[in-house]
């Protein structure tokens, strides 16, 4: 998972997309970059790190430029490289940055067939640097001056019939305009919005709806499965349809928990979602457990508030706040490595001990992956007292590996794979497990749009959306597999980023 914007305005945009990676700070902690352009040349910032550890005041004034991109770094091909913060460039034709946020899952294929057929060198493992190649060759077809909308959408219908997996893009043209567009099964979030100023229209895409209204954008709508825009450096904007068979598959792993709760995406409220998903949760206790002994319902912070929350005025039980957040420490679900997350777990979270103390505790996360924080967490609270300690997932048992860009890992790394409710509640120490009913989760989100017919629920199914097979599955394995990430690190030998 990664966060991207880019932004077309009447005035500088350093600022507004530094701003603008801010707030989306959650969707990457690995590395940030930017690139901005001034029409003639661009200028350029990445490197491993926070927003606000990568940009500092010297780095600011050298991004000059009405328009930009930038981009927020998860990694989930095992590689932490400085040399794989994004965005990427790539000189011909007309001088093309992207950033990018998926997964491409026939990237071996490409890559082969960029050097074989295209004669483009790939530098790094990235699986955006292939992309950005892809839709450069497709682009390069083009043989005028100047790039024009329709050239830019028949690159990008090149690009959906060339490449499989989950793609939000966001790409620069260095003297030309803005890109953005979503593959054809929708999997990643991206949306438009646009800003009256005394200057004229500004315009923006981003990852996600917060990033623009924190700005004071206003929101247009959201990117399409398999469309794409182009805003003109002069501000015009065209949208075209560029597939034939588009179809939402929005990842619902989204609005269980990557998404900010104050975000919309796809036209769905991610806090109203979390709500239905915990008044969900309270209603199969209801049913399956009615004689429950629950004195209270904690959340695990910060994403599980909300269905907490609604679990305990559902369930008619006190709602506490049990654990302290140490706001400095990041979210360990997306840390590479299992190490760092198991010891990031207790420096990130401290529990009230008067809160635990005697009672039968209800604990509520968003979801049990690895089970490392889940089983840490548990016994917290019997250290803290707790008579009995029961936990309840607001999402479904996570079985298999996501490979549309989420780094769930290899399937013997996650703790219910192959494994029972009681068996995974026996595993993290619980003395009762609750899971999410998949089609509860469903209707939880759909509710919000009903036009969404179906969604990427392939971590809970096995079932993937565009048909992986072959050797796919034991490839990702082997990138995944914790023990191979330093490896895959050390691969990279040219380390590109700008020098502090």
């Amino acid at each position: 998972m990664c966060g991207i914007i880019g932004i077309l305005s009447n005035t500088p945009v350093n600022q507004e997309i530094y701003d603008g990676l801010l707030v989306l700070q959650h969707r990457g902690q690995d590395a940030a970059g930017m690139v901005t352009s001034d029409g003639k040349r661009l200028y350029i910032r990445r490197k491993n790190g926070l927003v606000n550890e990568v940009f500092h005041e010297k780095n600011m004034k050298k991004l000059i430029g009405n328009m930009g991109i930038g981009h927020l770094r998860y990694p989930t091909a095992g590689s932490s490289s400085a040399s794989e913060a994004q965005p990427f460039y790539v000189n011909s034709p007309y001088g093309i940055s992207l950033g990018h946020n998926g997964n491409l899952t026939n990237a071996r294929a490409l890559k082969k067939e960029i050097y074989e057929i295209d004669r483009r060198h790939i530098n790094t493992n990235s699986d955006s640097e292939i992309l950005l190649n892809i839709f450069a060759q497709e682009l390069h077809k083009c043989k005028a001056y100047r790039v024009h909308p329709e050239e830019i959408f028949t690159a990008v219908s090149g690009v959906h019939k060339r490449c499989t997996g989950a793609y939000s893009v966001v790409a620069m043209i260095t003297r030309d305009g803005i890109v953005g567009f979503r593959d054809p099964h929708g999997i990643r979030p991206l949306i438009y919005g646009k800003r009256e100023t005394e200057n004229g229209t500004d315009h923006m895409l981003a990852s996600e709806s917060v990033a623009l209204v924190t700005q004071g954008y206003e929101i247009v709508r959201d990117i399409e499965p398999g469309e794409a825009i182009f805003i003109t450096k002069d501000g015009e904007v065209h949208t075209k349809q560029c597939t034939e068979k588009p179809r939402y598959n929005t990842c619902i792993f989204e609005y269980v928990y990557f998404a900010r709760p104050d975000s919309v995406i796809d036209n769905v409220f991610v806090h109203k979602a979390r709500m239905r998903m915990g008044h969900k949760l309270a209603e199969k206790v209801q049913r399956t457990w009615p004689d429950h002994d629950i004195d209270v319902v904690i959340p695990i912070p910060d994403t599980s508030r909300t269905s907490a929350l609604e679990m305990a005025i559902t369930l008619g039980v006190p709602y506490r706040e049990g654990y302290i957040k140490n706001r400095y420490i990041g979210r360990t679900f997306i840390m590479p490595g299992q190490t760092q997350r198991k010891k990031s777990v207790r420096r990130k979270l401290n529990p009230l001990d008067i809160e635990f103390k005697g009672k039968n505790v209800m604990l509520v996360d968003d979801s049990i992956v690895r089970g490392t924080t889940s089983r840490e967490i548990v016994q917290m609270a019997r250290d803290s007292g707790a008579k009995n300690v029961y936990f309840a997932s607001a999402s479904p048992a996570i079985r298999y590996p996501n490979i549309y860009g989420i780094d769930m890992p290899a399937a013997n790394e996650l703790i219910a794979h192959g494994r029972t409710e009681a068996e995974v509640a026996k595993e993290i120490g619980a003395d009762r497990l609750v899971y999410q009913e998949l089609d509860d989760l469903i209707d939880a989100v759909q509710v919000g749009n009903p036009s969404l017919k179906s969604f990427d629920c392939s971590v809970f199914t096995g079932e993937y959306i565009t048909g992986e097979s072959g050797n796919y599955f034991s490839d990702l394995e082997e990138m995944r597999n914790d023990a191979n990430k330093k490896k895959v690190e050390d691969m990279v030998a040219i380390d590109m980023t700008d020098s502090d």
